[in-house]
């Protein structure tokens, strides 16, 4: 008797450490709004100055720097050497060789240095967190994005203005 009440004890003690284990891993939180994700994203990614990536360009050290702003957005001033991939298709591009094959580069490997930007740092985080969750080991993101590049170095970023000159408008009715 004295058996069975140590077996069903350590059955119940099994039992409850595994439920324990499957609810830490479950770790999704619920965020009351966007700017809640956006700071829990922050807090759990390295951010980079906007003076510590121009110092990376001036000594032609090698990183990827990845502008995830929409293409218009990314047209009208970006940081140069910048790549442009919106958020909205990084996690399918970032490792398709074809993709960086027609940008004329090579693909990156998970553990190179990428520096994600975005207007003001809000989606830069958000997708760097997203790089990280795909086994992305040296990710960081522009804390104030192009914003405050363009506030520092205002002489320094490239436009492609003629891109955005070509662009077939869209009718979509009304008056």
């Amino acid at each position: 008797m004295y058996i069975m009440k140590n077996i069903k004890l350590l059955f119940v003690l099994m039992f409850l450490l595994t439920s324990q284990v499957f609810l830490s891993c479950n770790n999704k939180a619920d965020y009351a709004n966007v700017e809640e994700m956006v700071e829990a994203a922050q807090s759990n990614i390295a951010a980079i100055s906007v003076e510590e990536v121009k110092q990376k360009i001036d000594s032609m050290e090698m990183f990827n720097l990845i502008d995830v702003r929409e293409r218009t957005e990314f047209n009208y001033g970006y940081i140069p050497s910048a790549i442009n991939i919106p958020r909205g298709s990084l996690e399918f591009k970032i490792a398709n060789n074809k993709y960086w094959e027609n940008e004329g580069l090579y693909l990156p490997a998970k553990d190179e240095e990428f520096i994600l930007c975005c207007k003001k740092g809000s989606r830069s985080a958000l997708a760097a967190e997203s790089l990280k969750k795909l086994g992305y080991k040296n990710v960081k993101y522009i804390k104030g994005g192009f914003k405050k590049w363009e506030l520092s170095y205002p002489l320094m970023q490239e436009k492609n203005l003629e891109e955005e000159s070509h662009q077939q408008v869209e009718e979509v009715g009304g008056c």
